[in-house]
């Protein structure tokens, strides 16, 4: 299966979008032949890069799917980028189409990178207006030079260091992560799933976007979280599910109304390890769990997930159904339940590898295992249990000190709304651990206090040596607590000490 015949999938009169106009699946087919023929003439070709930056809109959809559609390879972009970032992943990529909803100026930062160029950008508004003008016939599908081991995307990963790195995915890769998604958490034609998070995440593409047309479901758009806006988008167009990252759940379990989200049948968390004080105050305050999962991009994303009905707090799952998940020791040896090690993945939703980082491949692709970064265990039931991201492990004083083990505690003291914990550079102990807290209104800092209920949990070498009062945590687009900007502001002794 490729990934643009997913719209062929839903009945012609029914809802395809929902937000700001209703589409129905003989529109969005429509608008995708459109948009194919658009860029068919404009020279889009099998092979090409085409990058796509735009928040969340139909557009995007039918700008994705007639690029794939063509043979080309799409890249979405963050919109939040700054020029120069943009720029960058264009000259990596060798884009020379870009489909954007505003005109950029990447001149001179394209011109700095040596960028041979030429790029071509189409605005979105300009090319709606030049769609209904046309006459021309539609460009038919490509489809006869593509399989399931054709580029559909290239997804790009920030990490912690250095530049980002482009993830390729196959048609087979994505395509397959949604069928697996959909046997664990299945979607009818009657559902109606709401997509806020990011389309350019591949978390948003695949659960809210890629499923629900594999399914012939309504998909409800919005192009940002607001707590107020989500809520009566729910309501209004009678949304059945959800999908979010913790710190939208951190703030659904605090505003709005029983019985608000009381006809949405399940709500997905992922992107960032969920906290169980906001799993239980969010399940207290709506009456339904949260289902927790786990993925990374270069999986397509989705790995596990916990089974709709059998959720384990804390847990991110099982894996899903074709992916083999195991746990291994430093020197790549599998591991028994109940001993920590390194998340390695392998399936048909695995990533082809790094675009032209044939290093990082080998790196990340060995012996047929993806390995994830990620530290987990397994119990005795095979759920999983993620630990905290080997980039985060703090050693102090030689002893490994898991950021995460940490921040649950926080979580669950009063008052704490957010929690990041850190390790920060040390003569001494070659790391000591900071945390980073907000505070509910109306909540005062007590660092003894705090201090005297992590002693009781926590062995001395865990405890934070200091704490950091902010208004709000560093966040990106989809709400994930950024600890690389934390390091920095650390490293650059930005942040005030509190205590």
């Amino acid at each position: 299966m490729l990934v643009h015949q997913l719209i062929a999938s839903g009945a012609d009169d029914a809802a395809a979008f929902y937000g700001k106009e209703t589409v129905t699946y003989r529109q969005l087919r429509a608008a995708v032949a459109a948009y194919r023929a658009f860029l068919a003439r404009a020279g889009v070709a099998a092979g090409d890069n085409v990058g796509l930056i735009a928040r969340n809109a139909v557009d995007f959809v039918y700008a994705y799917m007639a690029a794939v559609s063509l043979g080309a390879v799409a890249v979405p972009l963050n919109f939040q980028l700054t020029a120069r970032e943009i720029a960058y992943i264009v000259n990596d990529a060798n884009i020379r189409h870009l489909v954007t909803a505003e005109t950029l100026d990447l001149d001179a930062e394209l011109a700095r990178l040596g960028y041979a160029g030429p790029l071509s950008q189409y605005a979105i508004p300009a090319v709606k207006a030049r769609l209904a003008a046309e006459t021309r016939a539609p460009v038919p599908a490509a489809d006869a030079g593509l399989g399931p081991d054709s580029p559909c995307a290239v997804i790009y990963t920030s990490g912690t260091t250095g530049n980002p790195k482009g993830a390729v995915l196959t048609h087979g890769n994505l395509t397959a992560n949604a069928v697996a998604f959909r046997a664990v958490l299945p979607v009818a034609a009657a559902d109606n799933i709401l997509c806020v998070l990011p389309m350019y995440h591949c978390f948003a593409w695949t659960c809210a976007v890629l499923n629900p047309l594999l399914c012939g479901a309504a998909i409800t758009i919005l192009d940002g979280f607001a707590p107020k806006e989500t809520i009566a988008a729910i309501k209004k167009h009678r949304v059945t599910a959800m999908y979010g990252v913790p710190p939208m759940y951190n703030v659904l379990a605090r505003v709005g109304e029983r019985g608000d989200l009381a006809g949405v049948r399940f709500f997905v968390s992922g992107g960032a390890p969920l906290p169980e004080k906001i799993a239980r105050q969010f399940e207290e305050k709506h009456g339904a769990p949260i289902i927790e999962g786990y993925g990374l991009s270069e999986a397509s994303p989705v790995v596990t997930l916990n089974p709709q009905g059998k959720t384990k707090y804390y847990s991110i799952g099982k894996p899903l159904p074709g992916l083999t998940v195991e746990i291994a020791g430093p020197k790549g040896e599998l591991l028994a339940p109940g001993a920590v090690g390194e998340i390695l993945v392998k399936g048909p939703s695995v990533m082809q590898g790094y675009h032209n980082l044939p290093l990082e491949t080998s790196l990340a692709l060995r012996d047929g295992w993806l390995h994830t970064g990620d530290l987990a265990y397994r119990d005795t039931e095979g759920y999983f249990y993620i630990v905290d991201r080997l980039k985060d492990l703090i050693i102090a004083n030689g002893e490994n000190v898991y950021p995460r083990e940490i921040e649950e505690l926080l979580y669950a003291y009063p008052g704490v709304t957010e929690a990041a914990v850190i390790g920060v550079p040390d003569e001494l102990r070659g790391q000591a651990v900071r945390a980073y807290l907000v505070l509910a209104e109306g909540h005062s800092f007590d660092k003894k206090a705090l201090r005297d209920y992590l002693a009781a949990n926590l062995a001395a070498f865990k405890i934070p040596r200091d704490f950091i009062l902010l208004d709000a945590l560093p966040k990106n687009q989809t709400g994930k607590i950024l600890k690389r900007v934390l390091r920095d502001q650390a490293a650059a002794g930005s942040s005030e000490q509190v205590g």
